[in-house]
């Protein structure tokens, strides 16, 4: 079973309370009236899918129901660490 912390919780629990929330520290548009289609399909739907490490979000459904980022490599499926949402990338 894989663990996953949830750093408002404070405790490591089963990746089932757990839903992927897609690719971590995507800025928002300022001025999203000003994008172009080709500019609004990059925002919502080009991701990076890397091989190796990877920042995430997560969202502890099944717990405080918070969204919090994660660092993980993809090929090992193992999670480095994780950090509070709004907390400078690591």
């Amino acid at each position: 079973m894989l663990l996953i912390h949830c750093p408002y919780c404070e405790e490591d629990r089963p990746e089932v309370e757990f839903v992927y929330g897609g690719e971590a520290h995507i800025a928002r548009p300022l001025d999203p009236a000003s994008l172009s289609d080709q500019d609004w399909e990059h925002y919502l739907y080009i991701r990076r899918n890397p091989r190796g490490r990877h920042h995430e979000r997560w969202r502890h459904t099944h717990g405080c129901g918070r969204f919090f980022n994660a660092v993980r490599d993809t090929v090992s499926d193992r999670f480095e660490q994780t950090y509070k949402a709004g907390e400078e990338r690591r």
